[in-house]
């Protein structure tokens, strides 16, 4: 039974149809039986995905199965919205992702949620793009609505990222010869703000656009601003170069330049696993952390690193800059 639900699902990137296991002869009975083994998950009902592919799934692909299923089995064409967009062009969050799928119909009279579905009226008509053959809301609509409908952090985050990630585009494809579209930049961001007009949420979200900097490398740099920012301390520079420190040139994740001092987030990722590790060895990256730690401090008063834990904690955040003595706005 195994083999046979391997063929099936060679054929299916991620989701699998039911109607696909009946045509490969899996009786309703046997979907059930891989379905209490483990072997499948149902995702909405008449989706599935390979239970491995969901266990090792992370909260942000497991919304995004969830909301292209829902896109999947819906009765009509679908407009993914706000943040199920958002997980659909690969955004990240702080905090959990909704239990419901954001859609938008702009023929509502308004708003409306069912047991799986948000509906959003929408005026006006957004510009859609497909992701995953699923249309969904532009990249700007989508952080213009999310900055303007969630929270003020969620707003910042996702706009960091998305200012960062089509910078990266647009030098990648100069590099390659490429002439594509330009940059997001903020002032695309505040012309689809006017142009949505939001009857609540317009004063955040353009609080969030003139807040957001492509320079934040991570979402843990992007809560480390936001905070800072909500906890009145002075936001620093980002991204500050010193150049050639004992032959090199560093980068540094914040810096005080009035009073000389680093401050860096440690997200433990690039010690441990992921991208930014590679194929190095986890003890050489710490060994030359700590020896670019100890170049940067002969040019500086003070180096300072906090991890998740300390800034996800207001209280426990404010103390850690309070007596590092961080300079207040």
């Amino acid at each position: 039974m195994t083999r046979l639900l391997d063929i099936v699902t060679a054929g299916h990137a991620e989701l699998i149809p039911y109607s696909a296991l009946r045509e490969a002869g899996f009786t309703s009975r046997a979907v059930g039986a891989l379905t209490r083994a483990g072997e499948l998950v149902r995702t909405r009902r008449g989706i599935y995905v390979r239970g491995e592919v969901w266990r090792t799934a992370d909260p942000d692909q497991r919304y995004r199965l969830f909301v292209l299923s829902a896109a999947a089995t819906a009765e009509r064409p679908l407009v993914l919205s706000h943040l199920s967009a958002a997980v659909v062009h690969g955004l990240p969050i702080i905090g959990a992702w909704p239990r419901t799928v954001h859609t938008m119909d702009p023929g509502a009279t308004g708003g409306s949620t069912a047991r799986f579905t948000t509906s959003h009226r929408g005026a006006p008509i957004p510009d859609t793009v497909v992701r995953d053959g699923i249309a969904v809301t532009s990249l700007a609509r989508t952080l213009v609505d999310v900055a303007a409908g969630t929270s003020f952090l969620a707003g910042v985050t996702m706009i960091d990222h998305a200012l960062r990630v089509e910078q990266e585009r647009v030098a990648d494809e100069a590099l390659r010869g490429i002439r594509g579209q330009p940059a997001l930049n903020k002032t695309d961001l505040f012309d689809e703000l006017a142009a949505v007009n939001p009857r609540c949420g317009a004063r955040q979200a353009g609080q969030a656009i003139r807040f957001g900097n492509g320079l934040a490398a991570n979402a843990g740099e992007s809560l480390s601003r936001v905070r800072m920012f909500q906890l009145g301390f002075e936001v620093p520079e980002l991204q500050a170069c010193f150049a050639n420190v004992q032959g090199h040139d560093y980068w540094v994740d914040f810096y005080w330049r009035r009073i000389r001092k680093i401050g860096e987030f440690d997200g433990k990722l690039k010690y441990t696993r992921g991208a930014v590790l590679g194929d190095r060895d986890p003890g050489h990256v710490v060994w030359a952390e700590k020896r670019r730690e100890d170049a940067l401090r002969f040019h500086v008063r003070s180096f300072d690193r906090w991890d998740w834990a300390t800034v996800l904690s207001p209280q426990r955040f404010h103390r850690f800059l309070t007596e590092r003595g961080m300079p207040r706005a």
